[in-house]
């Protein structure tokens, strides 16, 4: 039995029920690392002695009766943006190439406390810039599906190591679209949860107001048990709300009569792939026949998302990433004149062209002059789309659309025209401007092969509903395992 081709829940109750171990199931996913990640290249770092010990401490605990949730022992990876004590933090960048943190994020602090255990970090899109994790300074990761592919980004490489069956469940992070659109590319289930339903405590900021951590899994009963074990208040984030209820697994449930649903007319136009439209409307029509009221509407302001993001984002990044200079950590150059020429040679030899890109924006479209133009321009408009949201979801509980405009594209297609990456978000990036929850499941494939993604986006706090109508979706499909897994 190839204990990684089992979803997390499914694990997770074999090891309850003693037939399989901790150290078994830890050791099953470092053996399909090796085996695989010649050909993914889904982490850049992983923990073999610590995730072994782990395992040994966990296995104790699970036979003692102190862990007894339905992930406990249950091997995971996490984005190399999320601080881990005593194991390398990189950001994929070579400027945190030798960075240590002497704490752990919150959200991996309560991804142990459930009794996980953590194999790795993995590789990314520089500092979480980008959509194809090609800009990672450690080499980019491939498409399990296909690997001349990106797996998307910037999480591709939390979603290709669960798509290539590497770990059981991998935690991403969510700024623009960062987890929904690669688990759309590879394949697999991916949750941006309701802005400050997780901690942002430990993970390095790209784009503070939209930056959120999710659960990267094989379906929607993993990715509800992981949302449910890392959603928490947390007094360390100024972000962080204290919600009424934490119980998203209550949701899994095959029934949608009654449920309404809307599919913007915007998101149907020009640029979208045939068989993209084809899968996505064929699943809307899956949950009609089960009950589901499906409805066309007009979403307003769709089309100004995306200079609205890259607005916003690019000037929170200049501001956080300011940061990293040389002097209290990470990458400092080795031949230098003067404090200044320091900063300088270790910020240019640091970073990669598209973290530099995204900098030289933000710091633009905040200086003297142009602040008023775009920064608050953006603010306004960002706030106009959530108003738009809001008169959606008086009507509709649930949006579906698509969640990205093509499957993945070919390695090297995207970096040379970075508008064209850009505007492969404009189905995600709304999201994250009004702070709303967000999945990804599989819909299908297209005539080469590729996975599709179906998005499912809820009101604020409303994740039980999208998990709801993704849940009796995916009854009517089974899983397909990638090619590299099978």
């Amino acid at each position: 039995m190839d204990l990684m081709s089992l979803t997390a829940t499914e694990l997770g109750r074999k090891i309850k029920a003693k037939e399989v171990s901790v150290t078994e199931a830890v050791t099953a996913a470092l053996e399909a690392i090796e085996k695989r990640e010649s050909m993914v290249h889904s982490f850049v770092t992983v923990d073999k002695e610590g995730a072994l010990s782990c395992a040994k401490e966990v296995q104790r605990k699970i036979d003692d009766g102190t862990l007894s949730g339905p992930l406990a022992g249950v091997p995971a990876a996490v984005k190399d943006n999320m601080c881990t004590k005593g194991l390398l933090t990189t950001c994929s960048s070579k400027i945190l190439s030798n960075f240590m943190p002497t704490y752990t994020a919150s959200a991996v602090l309560n991804l142990k406390e459930a009794g996980m255990v953590v194999i790795g970090k993995t590789n990314m899109d520089e500092f979480a810039m980008g959509s194809t994790t090609e800009t990672s300074a450690y080499g980019v990761t491939k498409n399990p599906w296909n690997t001349e592919h990106v797996p998307g980004g910037s999480s591709g490489g939390s979603c290709a190591a669960v798509a290539a069956e590497e770990c059981s469940v991998a935690l991403g992070s969510d700024t623009g679209g960062s987890i929904r659109q690669p688990s759309s590319f590879c394949g697999v289930t991916g949750l941006k949860p309701t802005y400050g339903t997780v901690s942002r405590y430990g993970l390095i900021a790209y784009g503070s107001s939209l930056d959120q951590i999710g659960p990267v899994a094989k379906d929607v009963t993993d990715c509800a048990a992981l949302l449910e074990a890392i959603a928490s208040y947390d007094s360390k984030d100024s972000t962080s709300i204290r919600r009424e209820s934490y119980h998203f697994t209550e949701a899994l449930v095959d029934d949608v009569k009654g449920l309404k649903i809307g599919i913007p007319r915007d998101y149907f136009g020009a640029g979208l792939d045939e068989d993209v439209r084809a899968a996505v409307l064929a699943a809307a029509k899956a949950l009609e026949e089960k009950g589901a009221i499906v409805e066309e509407f007009d979403l307003g302001l769709v089309e100004y998302a995306i200079p609205a993001y890259y607005i916003i984002a690019c000037a929170e990044a200049s501001s956080n990433l300011a940061r990293f200079d040389g002097v209290k950590y990470g990458y400092r150059t080795t031949d230098y004149e003067g404090l200044h020429n320091m900063y300088k040679k270790s910020r240019s030899e640091g970073f990669g062209a598209e973290v530099k890109r995204r900098i030289m924006l933000g710091s633009f479209v905040l200086s003297s002059g142009y602040y008023d133009a775009y920064y608050l321009k953006a603010l306004r408009t960002k706030a106009l789309i959530k108003q738009e949201f809001d008169k959606a979801f008086a009507k509709y509980d649930v949006i579906l659309g698509p969640a990205a405009p093509t499957t993945a594209p070919k390695i090297g297609q995207s970096l040379g025209d970075p508008i064209k990456m850009y505007l492969g978000d404009i189905y995600t990036i709304s999201v994250n401007l009004a702070g709303l929850p967000g999945i990804s499941l599989p819909c299908g494939t297209d005539r080469a092969g590729l996975p599709i993604g179906l998005q499912l986006i809820g009101d604020c706090f409303k994740e039980n509903n999208i998990i709801r109508a993704a849940y009796a979706y995916e009854r009517t499909r089974a899983y397909e395992h990638s090619p590299v897994a099978r």
